[in-house]
């Protein structure tokens, strides 16, 4: 018999990966190129060649005994001090490799650093729209997610009704810009907002409230957005990053935790981290990409090919009469939907091939996502479909 919490998940089953699922099966009837899957955010632009050489020289130069055997559980010790080096490098921070614990993932990072610092009842805030495993995550360690909702006119985290909903139950914080699913990118000035609001509820209440900030997009970025360095704005920072988007690697599943000396309880949260990273299950990142993600830190995906894809659809989709913010980052773009009611909407659009998720999904029904990591002709084949699916409604 299924457990109660995991009755609850398949009940409540992404909606991302089903409409992908969906997408197979129109694909199969269709043909895949008449189909217009923009269900998930599977990058479409290849890994850089820098790293099939490194793989391929890491394979044949690297002691295989070493190479596919165990280590620490935070990484190899050089791996993680070369990556910290290139933070300190790009971002003015003082890290080493004790502040770097590898990790399977973003996602991995996060439950990580959620397994270290939740308990059973505790809560987290996240502010919608958000990426909706956020909530699994929380619930795997016995905790609930607080959402805020958005700011509608800039998809910005509303400041005071956070100050608002913080309680002797929050522990946790979890940010994610740029974002997934709207492309937002949050400013210094909204940082440095958010962390004046948590100082000021360490120094009334005496509690720390830890953000985990969940940058798997901060290279994809357009129009001279810049994504500011959480943890120097915010020393209870934890950094989740993933090399899935940067460089191309989803399936690789390969990450990193950064965790700031300066962090409240930093002495005991790093061991009761890297222990986490083992009894998770994980037991360590894959190993041979820890060295291919070092020999690669300089490197990253050329992201034109997004930026075209959004500037198409974003006039496309507006001169259609569509609503939506242009996105500063990320390969996300979150219209309004034509209808209240945004699955009806996403279900009317597969009848033009056209795979969409509803907003529902990441906490803000009545819009719905298009991740926009797909060809360019692709996009430009769609949009017919997209001029149908709103006419259906008028």
């Amino acid at each position: 018999m299924l457990s109660r919490s995991m009755k609850e998940v398949v009940a409540n089953s992404s909606a991302i990966r089903a409409m992908f699922e969906e997408g197979k099966r129109l694909a199969g009837l269709f043909g895949a190129e008449n189909v217009y899957d923009y269900s998930l955010g599977n990058p479409n632009v290849d890994p850089p060649e820098e790293i099939r050489t490194a793989a391929l020289r890491i394979l044949a130069e690297e002691n295989p005994v070493h190479l596919h055997g165990y280590m620490v559980n935070a990484g190899y010790p050089d791996v993680r001090a070369k990556i910290a080096g290139k933070l300190n490098e790009r971002h003015g921070v003082s890290f080493s490799e004790n502040n770097i614990l590898m990790t399977v993932g973003a996602a991995g990072a996060i439950n990580v650093a959620f397994k270290t610092i939740l308990d059973p009842g505790d809560e987290v805030v996240v502010f919608a729209p958000f990426f909706g495993e956020y909530r699994w995550y929380a619930k795997n360690f016995g905790a609930d997610i607080k959402i805020i909702p958005m700011d509608k006119e800039s998809f910005q985290p509303d400041v005071a009704a956070f100050e608002g909903a913080l309680s002797n139950r929050v522990k946790a914080v979890v940010i994610n810009s740029p974002n997934n699913p709207c492309g937002a990118v949050y400013p210094e000035e909204t940082i440095r907002a958010l962390a004046d609001v948590l100082n000021g509820w360490r120094v009334k209440t005496g509690r720390t409230v830890y953000l985990v900030s969940d940058e798997p997009y901060r290279e994809i970025v357009y129009d001279g957005a810049s994504v500011p360095y959480v943890t120097k704005l915010y020393k209870n920072t934890f950094v989740a990053y993933s090399y899935s988007k940067s460089l191309s690697l989803p399936g690789e599943r390969i990450g990193y935790l950064a965790v700031p000396s300066e962090m409240d309880g930093y002495e005991e949260i790093w061991p009761a981290l890297t222990n986490a990273n083992r009894i998770l299950g994980y037991v360590n990142s894959p190993s041979m990409f820890q060295r291919v993600v070092a020999a690669c830190a300089d490197v990253t995906v050329d992201v034109s090919v997004y930026g075209e894809n959004r500037d198409v659809l974003c006039a496309s989709l507006t001169g259609m009469g569509y609503e939506l913010i242009k996105p500063k980052g990320a390969f996300y773009l979150f219209p309004k939907s034509p209808v209240e009611d945004d699955a009806a909407f996403c279900d009317t659009a597969k009848k033009f091939r056209l795979l969409i998720v509803p907003g529902r999904a990441f906490g803000a029904p009545g819009y719905f996502r298009i991740a926009y990591c797909v060809k360019k002709e692709t996009v430009m084949n769609s949009l017919n479909g997209f001029e149908e699916a709103i006419k259906a409604f008028a």
